[in-house]
């Protein structure tokens, strides 16, 4: 997801988005123990997602209690 998309959307939309990488990357992970996931590299994206997505969702929740 690009930043410019994420700080589109609503804070419930950002809760949403939220649970729905943290479902991602635990299923990524279980597949990559059982060795059929083809590229890894969609778990750091997929962290990175969240980071970006935690990161709008603490901004905006910050600017709401001003």
């Amino acid at each position: 997801m690009k930043i410019k998309e994420i700080r589109d959307l609503s804070v419930e939309e950002l809760k949403t988005k939220l649970a729905e990488k943290k479902k991602e990357v635990m299923e990524l992970k279980i597949k990559h123990s059982m060795r059929s996931l083809e590229k890894p590299s969609f778990i750091s994206q997929s962290k990175r997602d969240i980071a970006r997505l935690l990161t709008i969702l603490k901004e905006k929740q910050k600017g709401e209690s001003k």
